[in-house]
């Protein structure tokens, strides 16, 4: 977001907050020094709310408290009895507010740490105090007052809220918003937590409410972490393996679980928005702080690693656990397999025997001692077993008539590795659907309701013709799928950075950074990172990569323009025994040896990387083996390309076998194929010892001058 729409989107909160824009912008790693540093006590209010009275009913606002409990407690070191939930009917207007005084508001002191999280309805109200002016409000469980007039609403100000963040006794505070006020224009897509403004009155009682908080001494500068940045983002909720949440508390939570410690509240928005542009969401999370990068390594308890999650119980028989997974990556849990395992702080094993949503069941495959088994203990990620037939889902909108449905099951029904399913029923990858314009058309969706170009039929042309002629994009949306099942930037244990830069004068400027935290000898801070990386057409365009480990490294690029395009990195190479005019390069592994940094593309005119139009937005997958990738380079020099086209990156024309290739070849860098062969024949196993995945997300812009 640009400084200036930015500073506008949160003039009003700046206002309320008490604090000038110099102020605020000193606060933006207040978030993590919230829930880490030691602290006298730690305090959260957790709030959410599915079930309304005679209005839609929401899905994930129960699992969103179940997600920052969980974290809260095993990652930050929050006490359960510290923690206060208040769900459905439970969080009315009048208990919300009474929690929130007696329970926040008396127990906080000087120095303590206090968490406030909302998840459910947001919308606009106007106040009869000043009738020009619409304000935020979250709309609570008894949405109406109790009189017979449904004009008057028991919603909760976001004025309101601020004030009794604003009014606690200790500066370490922290507001989560998984919430958003503006009605979205389009209806398709994913489930938005926002309430149509009604024209409705607010109740006398929150008025009353805010002139008292007015009247009082406020001295707290609360940091407030919001599900949208923008005034017409919807904050959406999806429907995952067993269950559903909120987009912006799920990939917040799960960057905590896997990734902490980390070093810059930046560089999390950058991995929460590229979480969120994955699972089909453009709305992109608000810091209320712009400020410069700071180092908060420090401010975490000593000892802190990541995790993929923790030990919630323990069975009788002491060799079977239960596994609390929210640090997994969204996009993998829904096909994470039986047999994958674990690693425990000790040391033993954990091996997957059954999982159901964020929850699992595993068996420990040896005991060291007595008393190393206890619930709370962290869990990382030490082999991934994903299933082989694994397809590309399709939610048919439940705006099409019924024969339309029929129709568009029959014609997806031709393709071999496409399921349907009803939106809305089951998880899903993308929506077909109608244009909202008349005449109208049929079309393919992202969960967020955003039209995938060049997927639209003609005005009047049949269903099956529509679905026929996506044939070649659900090829390489499904590509896209399966590559992205790869991403292992938190568990993996090469030691790999990679870092995107433009190359501009003396020095290139970074753009965002990547690294295996797990796996790196000595963790480093990352210096550079934005929420939205921004690159204008035109720029000259490198990776920088690392190679920190004691072995050589193979890496393959595969990417998306715009959601749609495949695209990949070629290390082209001209034969030198021949002389021929007429001879054609032929593509070569890119390997980078034990502690060398290698740029890609090379630094050459005849080899440079140019973003070019149109404005997009690009996603790339930097994968690494430390064995070649001899059947990805196969399937890649199996495509046709014509001398035009034998760029350093370029479109991608075979991508779905590309994929599958490169699956196949991260399996056959396993050291346990022999060990789990009865897994082998029709699962993906990877070790995180022998590969790492990581993700970069960019805008493309048009140059400004």
């Amino acid at each position: 977001m640009k400084r200036r729409r930015f500073l506008h989107r949160i003039g009003s909160i700046l206002a309320v907050l008490g604090v000038t824009e110099t102020e605020w912008l000193t606060l933006g790693n207040r978030y993590y020094q919230a829930l880490a540093q030691p602290s006298p006590r730690k305090l959260a209010l957790l709030i959410g709310i599915n079930q309304y009275p005679k209005i839609p009913a929401l899905s994930g606002c129960l699992t969103d408290v179940e997600l920052q409990k969980e974290l809260l407690i095993h990652r930050f070191g929050f006490q359960g009895s510290d923690i206060l939930t208040l769900t459905e009917e439970q969080a009315s207007r009048e208990f919300i507010e009474a929690a929130f005084l007696d329970r926040l508001g008396k127990q906080a002191k000087s120095g303590d740490v206090v968490v406030f999280h909302f998840s459910g309805y947001g919308s606009r109200v106007k106040l009869e105090t000043s009738p020009d002016i619409i304000q935020n409000a979250l709309v609570t469980a008894n949405v109406n007052q109790e009189s017979q007039d449904e004009k008057i609403v028991n919603y909760i100000l976001e004025e309101t809220l601020l004030l009794l963040l604003r009014s606690l006794s200790t500066d370490q505070v922290t507001a989560v918003l998984d919430t958003s006020y503006d009605a979205p224009s389009t209806v398709i897509g994913l489930k938005t937590r926002t309430l149509q403004d009604s024209g409705a009155k607010l109740a006398a009682g929150e008025l009353d409410f805010l002139q008292q908080l007015k009247t009082q001494k406020l001295s707290s500068t609360p940091i407030v972490l919001a599900a949208t940045s923008e005034p017409k983002q919807p904050a959406r909720e999806g429907l995952f393996s067993g269950f559903s949440a909120g987009l912006f508390t799920y990939a917040l939570t799960q960057y905590l679980w896997e990734f902490t410690p980390a070093t810059k509240i930046q560089v999390a928005f950058s991995h929460v928005e590229n979480s969120l542009s994955k699972l089909g969401s453009k709305q992109q999370p608000a810091l209320l702080s712009s400020q410069k990068n700071s180092d908060i390594t420090s401010l975490l308890p000593e000892g802190t690693i990541g995790a993929e999650g923790a030990v919630s119980d323990i069975q009788e028989d002491g060799k079977t656990v239960n596994l609390w997974l929210a640090g997994l990556p969204p996009q993998v849990l829904l096909y994470y397999g039986v047999n994958s395992r674990f690693t425990l702080e000790t040391t033993e094993q954990l091996i997957l025997r059954s999982r159901n949503g964020l929850t699992a069941k595993a068996h420990i495959s040896q005991i060291k001692g007595a008393n190393s088994l206890q619930i709370g203990q962290l869990i990382q990620e030490a082999v991934r077993v994903l299933p082989r037939n694994i397809n590309l889902i399709i939610a048919l909108d439940t705006g099409l008539e019924r024969i339309e449905r029929v129709d568009a099951t029959s014609a997806f029904a031709a393709f071999p590795r496409v399921s349907i399913v009803v939106a809305g029923e089951k998880p899903a990858d993308y929506i077909f659907g109608k244009l909202q314009e008349i005449p109208s058309r049929y079309g393919l969706f992202s969960l967020g309701g955003e039209l995938i170009s060049n997927t639209t039929g003609e005005v009047g042309e049949a269903v099956k013709l529509t679905v026929q002629k996506l044939a070649p994009k659900l090829s390489t949306l499904l590509a896209a799928k399966l590559w992205r099942l790869t991403e292992n930037q938190g568990s993996s244990r090469l030691a790999l950075k990679a870092t995107l830069e433009i190359i501009s004068g003396i020095s290139p400027r970074v753009v965002m950074q990547r690294e295996t935290v797990r796996g790196l000898k000595t963790e480093t801070s990352i210096k550079k990172s934005l929420s939205t990386p921004i690159v204008p057409i035109g720029s000259r365009m490198q990776y920088r990569v690392e190679n920190q480990s004691d072995r050589p490294v193979y890496l393959i690029l595969l990417g998306l323009n715009n959601n749609h395009t495949a695209v990949t990195f070629y290390s082209w190479e001209t034969p030198q025994e021949s002389n021929a005019a007429d001879t054609k390069p032929i593509l070569k592994e890119v390997v980078i040896a034990p502690g060398e940094t290698l740029t890609l593309p090379q630094v050459n005119p005849a080899s440079q990387w140019v973003i070019s139009e149109p404005v997009s937005e690009c996603e790339q997958q930097l994968i690494f083996s430390p064995v070649s990738f001899s059947g990805t380079l196969t399937a890649l020099n199996t495509a046709k390309y014509s001398a035009s086209e034998q760029r350093p990156i370029g479109p991608l024309l075979n991508s779905l076998d590309v994929a599958q290739a490169l699956l196949q070849d991260l399996h056959n860098a396993s050291a346990l194929q022999t060990e789990m062969s009865s897994t082998a024949a029709d699962s993906y196993i990877w070790d995180v010892n022998h590969w790492a995945s990581l993700s970069f997300s960019f805008q493309v812009v048009e140059t400004t001058r």
